[in-house]
This record gives C-alpha cells, sequence and structure tokens, in this order.
C-alpha cells in the first residue's frame, strides 16, 4: 500500500481489523520497522486524538515525527494551476509538497471541509494537491469527505464488542449548535459497507448524506424505529449536503438518551458536546465505548503506517 487516502484503500477489512488487534497486543513488536524514518504531520486544522494517537503509533514503530500547524506557522498555500499569486497565498502546492517530501519518508494531513462550495470540498485540494506533487506516501487525518483513520478505529472497536455473526449497527444524527463536516459519517458508511451487519442511518428529513455514499444503505427518519434492537449506536452530526452546509434542524429530540440506546453499546469519535449530541447518562455508563475509540485510534494508524513502511522497503 503506498497511500492511506479512504477506507476503500483496505482490501479485506476483516484481515486489518485482526491485525489491529494482534498489533495492540505488543505495540513495540515493529520498532525497527521505522527506525531512521521520519513522517511529516501537517494540520490545517485543530486536533486532539488525531494528532496524538498518529503520533504515538509513528514513535511505536520508531519514526521521528515533524508536527506543523499550517493554519498559525505555515505560508498560505495556493492550489490553482496558472494563478497569478498578488493575493493572500504566498506559497504554490507544488514547491510546498516537494519541498516536505524531502524533510519526510511519510506525509499526513487533516484538512476539513470549508462547507460553503460542494465542489470545491469535493475536489479535495489539500490532500489532492499533495498526493499529486509529493514525492512520498500521504495518510489522510481527515479530509472534506473522509476520515479513514477514524473509520478504521471504528472497525476495530466493535470487533472487540461484537457478540454475534450479524450485529445491528445504527447511525444516528444528533443536534449541534455549529455546521459540521460529512467526513466522519461518510468514512463510517463506507466501513459499514465492507462488513457483515444489518446497518441503518437515521436522520431527520433534509440531513441525507451523499447518495453516492449511502447506495443501497437502509435510510429511516423515524429514529426509535431505527435503534429497535440496536447492538451499536453511533451517534455523529453533519450539516446538509443537499442544502450544503446548512443547519436545517436542532430538534433536541434527536439527542441520543439512555432510553433510546436501550442495551446498545454506544459509539462516537469525540469530541462530542454533552446533553446536546448525547445524554451525560450514557457518556458516564459501561454503554459508553468512547474512551476505547480514542485509544484504538493508536492501532488503527499504527497498523496503517505499518503497511506503509513495509511497502517502502520492497
Amino acid at each position: 500500500m503506498k497511500n492511506y487516502l479512504s477506507i476503500n484503500d483496505i482490501d479485506v477489512l476483516s484481515n486489518w481489523v485482526k491485525e489491529a488487534i494482534s498489533l495492540k497486543k505488543d505495540p513495540k513488536k515493529f520498532k525497527k520497522l521505522g527506525s531512521d524514518k521520519t513522517i511529516g504531520l501537517l494540520f490545517f486544522n485543530n486536533s486532539l486524538r488525531t494528532r496524538l494517537s498518529t503520533q504515538k503509533a509513528a514513535m511505536n514503530l520508531g519514526m521521528d515525527v515533524i508536527v506543523m500547524n499550517f493554519g498559525s506557522e505555515g505560508w498560505a498555500l495556493e492550489y490553482a494551476d496558472g494563478t497569478i499569486m498578488d493575493q493572500g497565498t504566498s506559497e504554490h502546492i507544488k514547491e510546498a509538497a516537494q519541498v516536505i517530501s524531502q524533510y519526510c519518508d511519510i506525509i499526513a494531513i487533516r484538512a476539513f471541509a470549508g462547507l460553503v462550495d460542494k465542489k470545491l470540498d469535493e475536489a479535495e485540494e489539500v490532500l489532492n494537491g499533495f498526493k499529486k506533487y509529493a514525492n512520498v506516501p500521504i495518510v489522510n487525518m481527515e479530509s472534506s469527505v473522509g476520515h479513514p483513520l477514524q473509520a478504521l478505529t471504528d472497525a476495530i472497536t466493535m470487533e472487540e464488542h461484537n457478540f454475534k455473526n450479524n450485529p445491528k449497527v445504527v447511525l444516528s444524527w444528533a443536534p449541534h449548535p455549529r455546521s459540521l463536516p460529512h467526513a466522519v459519517a461518510n468514512s463510517f458508511v463506507q466501513m459499514m459497507q465492507k462488513q457483515h451487519a444489518e446497518f441503518v442511518i437515521t436522520h431527520p428529513k433534509g440531513y441525507e448524506l451523499d447518495p453516492n455514499i449511502t447506495k443501497d444503505c437502509t435510510i429511516e427518519h423515524d429514529q426509535e424505529k431505527a435503534l429497535e434492537n440496536a447492538d451499536f449506536v453511533y451517534v455523529k452530526n453533519w450539516s446538509s449536503y443537499n442544502d450544503y452546509g446548512q443547519i436545517k434542524s436542532q430538534d433536541p429530540n434527536w439527542q441520543m438518551t439512555l432510553k433510546k440506546l436501550g442495551k446498545a453499546k454506544f459509539m462516537h469519535c469525540l469530541p462530542v458536546r454533552r446533553n446536546v449530541v448525547v445524554a451525560d447518562e450514557i457518556l458516564d455508563s459501561d454503554q459508553s465505548l468512547v474512551i476505547e475509540q480514542a485509544n484504538n485510534r493508536t492501532y488503527a494508524a499504527q497498523l496503517v503506517l505499518k503497511k506503509i513502511l513495509e511497502n517502502l522497503k520492497d
């Protein structure tokens, strides 16, 4: 594997999950693999779990880590070809990607959707710009339309807590005061399409995700009906896709409560707004897997880096 840009870069998800769980039992087993290798973590947006877990994953593999926050430390980048750069941008992606490639053996990038221009966001200009001009492998630490490290994490976490051949998994929209991107939800849907499970998406009308991603998925607008007999409930907010980036509803009745959750395990990528997205009674209960998910972020990232490093040695 050269790059990890999408959950669809995984060939057989079940094999990856098994390998990650094995890696988790002995995280330092492959520490020599990354010896004398450097990873550059480029953050165009804020991060807590992604930053720390990816850094720890690289260190577990013996890599050196360089971190740069482009929002406050780097020059503003230009991505378009043929642009007369007489306005706000100071450096072109063509030079920046090649320069960083000289310093790093792997480049990992985090760059959110702007939620203003759908076409621009779906073009993934930051991620694809580095993919085009860099000379080293690229890892997606969340982009405009996907968060494949989180989706792999979620698959690992569910496997560790699944005791059924065909569990019921529900992805439920939740209210939020801010307009949020679709990346986590998109990658979770794509991951679930690789699973043997009964999968249901529930959200208010007007919050449909990209139909090219949710094709063939069961969508239920009645949240309580969708939640019946669920084994895992993944809760996430996202803004409107059709009325791009808009908040169509903040209905507090969509908040996840223990009564609605039933006996299911609760999942969320974090950070989460307590008593807006989900009630305290869930987050503070044994049914919440959010801390375990955060821990598994390390092993998802470590598996991805391990596979890339092994490819570099071939």
